[in-house]
């Protein structure tokens, strides 16, 4: 029996995986077949399935690889002066420009997710893991006092999340919009959702609940 080279192995998973994904751009989930996929893989259906059994498997490896980016990004904001200034840098450089695809192709999973339990159970469970990252992410600006610590961070990290997603959505409804008014416009937005309150907001913030 022919040994497995667990490179080779690796770089022909990721060209499936890049090949699935440009398939599910142009198509959508549900209008890419499996021979749409081989045939820009440049594999035969045999060889995909010696990869993965199905499209469902393959959306799993795809969120699986987008889940150790941001792993990798989050690590790196941490790591920085400010964390709220560094996330909308990010979120600008990756979600507010350059390839927008990548969000339409997740607007796609988000709509196949109602009526596809397998497609619905693999994105809820990386929305668990993004959004107990970006919680985290949170925490840490909180105890460097540049995140309102009345935010619960969980429940922060959730709406983010789902202010993100809509972002991403705007360009759909609307692409006349201007992308730099938008982006700048957003920043704001997530920024002053984020921020501690002024000394005087937070006073009366206080004095409003009888603390």
């Amino acid at each position: 029996m022919r040994k497995l080279d667990p490179v080779k192995h690796e770089e022909k998973r990721q060209q499936i995986l890049q090949a699935a994904a440009r398939c599910f751009v142009r198509d959508g989930f549900r209008g890419a077949s499996t021979s749409d996929i081989c045939a820009e893989a440049k594999i035969s259906p045999g060889h995909l399935y010696h990869y993965f059994p199905s499209k469902e498997a393959i959306v799993s490896a795809i969120t699986v690889f987008g889940l150790a980016m941001a792993t990798e990004i989050f690590s790196a904001i941490a790591q920085g002066p400010d964390v709220v200034t560094a996330l909308l840098a990010e979120l600008e450089r990756g979600i507010f420009g350059g390839d927008r695809s990548k969000g339409t192709f997740m607007l796609d999973l988000l709509a196949e997710s109602a009526r596809n339990p397998g497609i619905g159970d693999i994105l809820r469970e990386r929305h668990c893991e993004i959004r107990a990252l970006l919680a985290k992410l949170l925490q840490e600006g909180q105890e460097r006092g540049q995140v309102d610590v009345d935010l619960d961070p969980d429940l922060a990290a959730s709406i983010l999340i789902s202010f993100i997603d809509g972002a991403k959505a705007m360009t759909i409804r609307d692409p006349g919009l201007d992308a730099a008014n938008t982006t700048e416009m957003l920043k704001i937005a997530i920024s002053r959702f984020l921020r501690p309150p002024s000394n005087k907001a937070s006073a009366k913030k206080r004095q409003h609940r009888g603390v």
